[in-house]
């Protein structure tokens, strides 16, 4: 018997919020939402059951990118996300042609000495490996996960040129680049006469600003999409000490979210106390306030429920009023007038 091919789950319009959910990747003529499914927590932290319920949800709410890597769902195997994500897929095909589907390559998801890396054997095998576990014939927006810089533009644009030639791969994305990164990119690009990079996908949140100094400027010289990760530094902007208090902190408990909190505890007292007075949620005010940055195309987010994506869609429908934005300047400065360096987890 030959599967059913649902129809598309309705796509909210832009019309109805003050704030467009969906824009261009850059220079490029391809829509996205302004808010990116972050699938990192899938496998672990969200089991297969829920993953697809969140997929669902966001998908009807109309947030249409969905961003993965092929070493998420470690905690499992690397490359376990991938193939829950392609499972849901494959479940409805015609979910396949309302997402914007993207991954990432380079980072280690074996042993061997070819494992990793941005060699063209490693980005046209990763590639393959992903669009197996994908269960598609095409990544949409294909990332370079971060720098290697032992391998020459010349051989990763070559590589790249091949899988868009073949028709797996539509645009290519960069992660986690510093800014020179992004030029070198971009001039390589342009003697090969290609489009180069359409993203780059980056920290940037209140806590960790320095992508104002080159990062987001490069991407802009160059029309190169932003795309912000950890746009609550891992849980420390989403109302950590209220969570504590009420014991609720899941995320925020763990991880760099508890490391920064020592070296920043009174000021995020302090802004938890400034969305208390105007009533506003902590997690809520550190979204808008990446949404609002300029140079900023969209977020990354992780939800673990369906409610974390309804308070992600409340934040960008929701412009922060102008006594608070000047209040979050004053206590979360930017480098070079008050604002800290790059964390050293970052490097």
């Amino acid at each position: 018997m030959m599967p059913t091919t649902a129809e598309p789950a309705p796509v909210q319009s832009d019309s109805n919020s003050s704030a467009p959910l969906h824009t261009e990747l850059g220079r490029t003529r391809l829509r996205i939402s302004r808010l990116a499914l972050g699938t990192v927590n899938i496998g672990g932290r969200v089991e297969e059951p829920e993953a697809r319920r969140l997929m669902d949800h966001a998908l009807a709410q109309g947030i249409t990118l969905f961003d993965t890597a092929n070493t998420y769902g470690w905690r499992v195997h690397k490359g376990y996300t991938e193939e829950v994500i392609g499972r849901w897929l494959a479940d409805r095909p015609a979910r396949r042609e309302q997402v914007v589907l993207a991954t990432k390559v380079g980072d280690p998801t074996g042993s061997g000495p070819n494992d990793h890396g941005l060699s063209v054997r490693n980005i046209v095998a990763a590639c393959d490996a992903s669009l197996r576990r994908l269960r598609t014939d095409w990544i949409d927006l294909y990332q370079l996960h971060r720098i290697d810089r032992r391998a020459g533009w010349d051989e990763v644009w070559q590589a790249m040129d091949l899988l868009i030639t073949q028709g797996k791969v539509r645009y290519v994305g960069s992660s986690n680049f510093a800014g020179w990164d992004i030029a070198s990119a971009q001039e390589a690009a342009r003697r090969r006469n290609a489009l180069g990079l359409a993203s780059e996908q980056c920290v940037y949140n209140l806590v960790t600003r320095h992508a104002e100094l080159e990062v987001i400027p490069a991407a802009s010289a160059y029309g190169v999409g932003v795309l912000v990760w950890s746009p609550l530094h891992g849980g420390l902007l989403g109302g950590v000490l209220r969570k504590t208090r009420e014991n609720t902190a899941v995320k925020s408990a763990q991880g760099r979210a508890v490391e920064a909190l020592e070296h920043h505890r009174n000021t995020i007292a302090a802004y938890e106390g400034v969305c208390a007075d105007h009533g506003l949620d902590p997690a809520h005010v550190g979204m808008a306030w990446v949404l609002s940055r300029p140079g900023v195309t969209g977020l990354v987010i992780g939800p673990r429920t369906e409610q974390h994506v309804d308070g992600a869609l409340h934040a960008l429908r929701t412009p922060l009023p102008e006594p608070v934005l000047a209040r979050l300047e004053e206590l979360f400065p930017p480098v070079g007038r008050g604002g800290s360096a790059p964390d050293a987890w970052l490097s």
